[in-house]
């Protein structure tokens, strides 16, 4: 059997995984052996034989295990709670399926993938850290409970790492690469598998690792992609990838903390009450913050934690506005300073990969790697790359997606309509897809893009997308001006104080 190596927590850790042709495999060997003790041994032998050979037969004919490659259990696994449950974890949530992948219309076929993928889930990072324990070391001061869903705590060890990928999210990663490999299995040989790049952290590197061994894996070893390219987070260095490209970038801060404010104070309040003799009251930050383990503790262990019962429905639909306003604000469509515009280099290296031309970019390119073949190649038919949320932010306002309403979200109020839901446009292992197609259009051939963003088809007005989300290659390239155009001068801002 082979073992699937996961990598997370700065090393590696084995997990067998057997997909459900191999344990029916194993258990038509264990029958056949188990057989050659009875009497009957060559009627036996002959079923074993049989049943065998057309199991291997039916991983042979089909060039991989097709859908069988991710067992439901992995599936169902990637979840751990009901998607309405999910719905309120904001940028915390696991990944779920916001929409049902669509095949291209017919008379289309893809001929090109750019996957954009944040890494999997993770545990807190270090300064989120030092907040929840801030606010967890009032709550556990208490020297008594008055509501059952606190009782926990008189026995509860904090006892999350930081930073880096928890073993669910690196689970998350492998069986995406598997989806990638079942989906676009068409698009590649031996001499054109996917192209990986992936930013400088740990938890990004590792995800990308762990997708290339999942999409390893369900091409049953003939295909082993590799990470190519590796994007240092110095502030100095340019990366396409992270948001660390602009010094005076500016903060969600003056539109989040108002509506913590006014959502989080009464859960203080409450809290307050049941928490008996602390050795300081929570605040409303304390709740921002505290709220967070429901969804960092369940991707943890792997089920739903306890502090997952401390809030009720509508407080994990306030917490998520919070966080919602924070992406929208901080490099979002609202924020003047370092927010779209730190996506527009990555815009500008798509534009170059759906044309097959050099990259042109004067905003964080780096030019040594987008110049270079080796490290920038446009030849492939897949190309996949890691990123955080932020930055994923950033490059889905630069496209102009997300923005069919052309809201700007309030703080005094929940939107329950927005398209700005973080938790189905950036969650853990969030994915973007740009698929290029191209389409017979009266006998000629046209090329067109569709993009999806966790499944979900987005409506590209911005281009004048069809019913299908199909948008001619030349209307989108002209929607993308704001990129083409280096940000229209919003990457200036940058590094010039503005007056």
């Amino acid at each position: 059997m082979r073992e699937h190596v996961f990598y997370y927590h700065g090393s590696r850790s084995v997990e067998t995984h057997r997909t459900h042709l191999q344990q029916a495999a194993e258990e038509d060997v264990r029958t056949c052996n188990g057989a050659i003790q009875v009497w009957i041994v060559p009627l036996i032998m002959l079923f074993c034989l049989v049943s065998f050979l057309v199991l291997i037969y039916t991983v042979i004919a089909t060039g991989s295990i097709g859908q069988r490659a991710i067992p439901s259990d992995f599936q169902e696994a990637t979840l751990i709670a009901p998607i309405s449950t999910l719905e309120g974890w904001a940028q915390y949530s696991p990944q779920y399926p916001v929409g049902r992948y669509s095949k291209p219309p017919k008379g289309c076929e893809i001929t090109q993938v750019n996957i954009l993928k944040r890494h999997g889930a993770r545990f807190p990072t270090s300064s989120a850290t030092t907040r929840i324990l801030s606010a967890l070391n009032k709550l556990k001061s208490a020297t008594s409970y008055t509501h059952p869903s606190l009782q926990f705590l008189k026995t509860f060890t904090y006892d999350l790492g930081t930073d880096v990928l928890v073993p669910f999210g690196a689970l998350q990663s492998y069986v995406a690469g598997q989806s990638a490999f079942i989906r676009y299995k068409d698009l590649i040989d031996h001499s054109n598998i996917p192209f990986i790049r992936a930013s400088g952290s740990e938890r990004v590197i590792d995800s990308a690792t762990n997708w290339t061994d999942g999409f390893s894996s369900a091409s049953q070893h003939r295909f082993n992609p590799v990470l190519s390219v590796i994007m240092s987070e110095d502030p100095t260095a340019n990366n396409t990838l992270d948001d660390s490209g602009c010094p005076l970038a500016g903060d969600s801060d003056d539109h989040v903390d108002p509506w913590v404010e006014l959502y989080a104070t009464p859960i203080a309040d409450r809290l307050n009450s049941q928490a008996l003799g602390m050795s300081a009251n929570l605040t409303a930050t304390d709740v921002n913050n505290l709220i967070t383990l429901c969804p960092f503790e369940s991707v943890t262990k792997q089920k739903l934690s306890p502090f997952c019962r401390i809030f009720e429905r509508e407080d994990f639909v306030d917490f998520e506005w919070s966080m919602d306003l924070d992406k929208y604000y901080g490099t979002g469509y609202g924020q003047p300073v370092g927010g779209r515009v730190q996506g527009v280099g990555y815009v500008n290296e798509l534009i170059a990969r759906l044309t097959n031309s050099p990259v042109r970019d004067n905003t964080q390119t780096n030019r040594t790697l987008t110049s270079n073949p080796a490290t920038f190649p446009l030849n492939r038919s897949i190309y996949a790359d890691f990123s955080h949320d932020n930055q994923m932010i950033a490059i889905y306002a630069a496209m102009g997606l997300l923005n069919e309403k052309h809201e700007a979200l309030n703080n005094t109020r929940v939107n329950s309509k927005t398209e700005w839901d973080t938790s189905k446009v950036v969650p853990f292992s969030s994915e973007m897809v740009v698929e290029r197609l191209t389409c017979a259009d009266q006998r000629v051939k046209t090329e067109y893009v569709r993009i999806f963003i966790n499944d979900a088809l987005q409506p590209l007005g911005v281009c004048g997308g069809d019913e299908d989300g199909l948008c001619r290659v030349s209307e989108f390239l002209e929607s993308q001006s704001y990129a083409r155009n280096d940000g229209e001068g919003d990457f200036q801002k940058c590094f010039a104080p503005q007056t």
